[in-house]
């Protein structure tokens, strides 16, 4: 089985290659290809890589490269996890929107648009040269806004699922404080990426005792602060959302915290120069403490899950990822990319019928699929000349339907903010 990970030069692909290692029962790979254009990190990272796969005995083949056909040809799967423009590009994200008053946030309001308009355009275009070069190929993708980007490649017809951390990040919390093995946590996880709520938390499968009542009732306060939420609202809910809610329902409040402090991405960017000056050791063979302050906990696991089940390796037959509604919730359109529990095989992915939505997280959903939409149009133009007006224009539609936006000045003002800090990336502009 020969496996390509595009972004292999990242700071996260210890995490992932840690995994491998741990699970090379469920995934036997023989060949694994790090792909990435920046040589220097790529070597640091796979040095790295091969360490670890020879500590713990994985007799798999560590390839790096940065040459994408040459990496992706003959894979049985590839993982996209790329940062176009780097964390230079997501600090912009995350600043210039505080100057209209409006959340910086790498994937969701107007940075995550942002990301979009720089990603979708690459990730298509190397979709399209895996297609080329092994049009069987799975494509995995982790790279954010996971939703818009899986939407993006589904919708060009490749075989895509989507992956994100945050339900396998629930369901190792919820097993801790239940002192349960994580296998006998199943999430009533419904949404999108980045906003979804847990609507139930069962043991032993999907039809098994709801104990998110009782979870409330005796972990209420751990849950509320990881959610940086007050306890009275998770309580009030009922469920447990995102912490990626929080920038919808405390908005100004977190608005007001970003202001006072250096961004994620200037944080992140301090931790993967350390980090790197790690991986550099040549006695270094596993994955340093610090990764786990990079974020992405649990990534390594999730993705042997997919990986595994999609292949026909082995694999839960059940997981949450990423892929196209096909009516399991009705109020979207079939083509929408939902994040909920699937069935997972060699076919790919078809949602499980999830509970009746309440009002309150339905009209979310729908609002936010709405902007998904738009925001989706305007990355296509991304990757093509079209007239300046018209792609302003969709970037302008794109800002106002999102609900952490929705002021034709805001989105004015942030459209022009945009178009400046990203015309690099816009054909258009």
């Amino acid at each position: 089985m020969k496996l390509a990970v595009v972004g292999g030069g990242s700071t996260y692909t210890p995490e992932l290659i840690d995994g491998f290692a741990r699970l090379r029962d469920t995934l036997p790979i023989e060949e694994l290809v790090l792909v990435d254009p920046a040589a220097d990190r790529l070597e640091l990272v796979g040095g790295l890589a091969r360490r670890i796969f020879a500590k713990q005995g994985h007799p798999g083949r560590i390839v790096t490269t940065a040459d994408l056909d040459a990496g992706v040809a003959d894979a049985d799967a590839v993982l996209l996890q790329l940062r176009v423009g780097g964390q230079a590009a997501r600090n912009q994200d995350e600043t210039w929107p505080l100057e209209c008053g409006c959340v910086g946030q790498e994937t969701t309001g107007a940075g995550g648009l942002a990301k979009a308009l720089r990603t979708v355009p690459v990730v298509l275009d190397i979709a399209e040269r895996v297609r080329r070069t092994n049009p069987n190929a799975w494509i995995i993708d982790f790279t954010n806004p996971v939703g818009i980007v899986t939407r993006a490649l589904l919708q060009a017809g490749h075989k895509a699922v989507g992956l994100c951390n945050v339900a396998i990040g629930f369901q190792r919390k919820f097993a801790r404080l239940l002192d349960v093995i994580p296998d006998q946590v199943h999430l009533d996880h419904v949404g999108l990426n980045h906003l979804t709520w847990e609507l139930g938390v069962r043991l032993g499968g999907p039809d098994g005792e709801n104990v998110l009542p009782r979870l409330l009732a005796e972990h209420g306060d751990t849950i509320a602060g990881d959610l940086r939420m007050p306890r009275a609202i998770v309580d009030r809910l009922g469920v447990v959302p995102s912490y990626y809610l929080r920038y919808f329902y405390a908005h100004d409040e977190v608005v007001r915290e970003l202001g006072t402090k250096p961004s994620r991405a200037a944080e992140v960017a301090a931790m993967e120069k350390e980090l790197l000056a790690m991986y550099g050791d040549p006695a270094l063979d596993e994955k340093p403490a610090l990764l786990a302050k990079r974020g992405g906990a649990f990534y390594s696991e999730a993705a042997v899950d997919l990986a595994s089940s999609l292949l026909g390796s082995g694999g839960s037959p059940v997981q949450v990822v990423n892929t196209y509604n096909r009516g399991t919730l009705p109020f979207l359109p079939d083509d929408a990319v939902i994040e909920v529990q699937a069935r997972v095989d060699g076919t790919g992915a078809t949602p499980l019928a999830v509970p009746e939505l309440d009002p309150l997280y339905a009209g979310l959903i729908a609002n936010v699929t709405a902007y998904e939409d738009l925001a989706l149009e305007a990355a296509l133009l991304g990757g093509r000349a079209t007239g300046r007006a018209g792609g302003r224009d969709a970037v302008f539609k794109a800002l106002l339907a999102h609900p952490l936006i929705g002021q034709f000045e805001y989105a004015e003002a942030l459209t022009d903010k945009l178009i400046a800090h990203n015309r690099e990336h816009l054909a258009w502009a």
